[in-house]
C-alpha cells in the first residue's frame, strides 16, 4: 500500500507517462524499425523528466506482437500490421507501466476484433476493482470477456501486477493472486489484458489504477478506441 506522497508521485509519473503515449504513438509509422520506434520512446521519457525507463521497451510489429515479452529488434514495420508498444519510466524512484497496440494502416478485421475484445476485457477488470475484491475476481472479469469472444485460450498471463518502487512487485491480480488476501485502499497495479496469436499478431492495453477508499482510480490515461495511422 502506497502513503499520499508516493501516490501523488504516481500520479504525476502517470500523467507523465499519459503524455509520452501522445506524442510517441503518432510516430509508429510503415517503414520505421521496432528499434528506431524503442529509441524515440526512451528519448521522450528523458525528455518527460522521468529519470530512466522503467524497463526494456517492448516494440512488437506484426507476427512478433504475439510474444508477450518480444525484444525489440531491426523487424521493419509494415503496413496492415499491429504493433504492441509497451514502455514505463521511473520517477522519483516510482515506476509506471503502460501499453498499447497500434494500427499501421488498414489492418484484418479479424484484428480489429482482438483489439475490441481485450478493450472491453480491460474495461471489465477495471469495473471490478475496488477496497476487498480479491485479485482473482479482478482478473476473472478480463478473463470472462475474453471467454465470451472465444479468445480465451490467447490469454496468456495474470491481468496485472503491482507497481512501486519496483515495476513488478505485489499484488499480483491473477487466478492465483489471492495469497495476500483482497486489495486494499493504496495499493496501485497494471490492468493488462492480452490476446496473442503466434504467428499471426497480438494486442495488449495497459493502464495504471490505485485502489481508493470507495473504487478504483485510473493513473494513466484512457486509450483511444483504437490508435490507428494512415501512411
Amino acid at each position: 500500500m502506497k502513503d499520499p506522497w508516493e501516490l501523488g508521485r504516481l500520479r504525476e509519473a502517470g500523467r507523465r507517462l499519459s503524455e509520452v503515449a501522445a506524442c510517441i504513438l503518432p510516430k509508429v509509422l510503415s517503414g520505421c524499425t521496432e528499434r528506431q520506434i524503442a529509441w524515440e520512446i526512451e528519448l521522450a521519457l528523458h525528455d518527460a523528466g522521468f529519470e530512466r525507463p522503467a524497463f526494456e521497451t517492448i516494440v512488437a510489429s506484426g507476427p512478433m506482437a504475439a510474444r508477450p515479452h518480444h525484444r525489440s529488434g531491426d523487424r521493419q514495420i509494415s503496413a496492415g500490421e499491429l504493433v504492441v508498444v509497451d514502455f514505463g519510466g521511473v520517477l522519483d524512484g516510482y515506476a509506471v507501466d503502460m501499453t498499447r497496440t497500434v494500427a499501421v494502416g488498414d489492418v484484418p478485421a479479424e484484428h480489429l476484433a482482438w483489439r475490441v475484445a481485450v478493450g472491453e476485457a480491460q474495461g471489465a477488470a477495471i469495473a471490478a476493482c475496488g477496497p476487498g475484491v480479491l485479485p482473482s475476481a479482478i482478473d476473472a472479469a478480463a478473463r470472462t470477456v475474453l471467454d465470451r469472444a472465444g479468445l480465451g485460450d490467447r490469454f496468456v498471463h495474470s491481468t496485472g501486477h503491482g507497481l512501486g518502487l519496483e515495476v513488478h512487485e505485489r499484488p499480483t491480480i491473477g487466478p492465483r493472486g489471492d495469497v495476500d488476501g483482497p486489495v486494499t485502499a493504496g495499493m496501485v497495479f497494471t490492468i493488462e489484458p492480452g490476446v496473442y496469436v503466434p504467428g499471426a499478431g497480438g494486442v495488449r492495453i495497459e493502464d495504471d489504477v490505485v485502489i481508493t477508499a470507495t473504487g478504483v482510480e485510473r493513473l494513466t490515461s484512457a486509450p483511444a478506441p483504437f490508435e490507428a495511422h494512415e501512411l
